[in-house]
């Protein structure tokens, strides 16, 4: 199960602290999650960043 925890508070000069924040907070979303759960959501932000860079055609 992917749970929902709100994202952490970025400050605007992005230190090391903001990183382990960021890597704690996605820690906490998938810890429960299982393998389909896990791979689903990885390929949901791959496809938008392909999307993004012009890699898959825009909907």
């Amino acid at each position: 199960m992917i749970h929902n925890v709100p994202k952490p508070k970025i400050s605007p000069d992005f230190t090391i602290d903001d990183i382990h924040k960021i890597r704690e907070w996605h820690y906490e979303c998938l810890k429960d999650a299982t393998l389909e759960e896990r791979k689903e959501y990885y390929h949901q932000g791959s496809e938008s960043i392909l999307r993004e860079l012009g890699f898959i055609a825009k909907v």
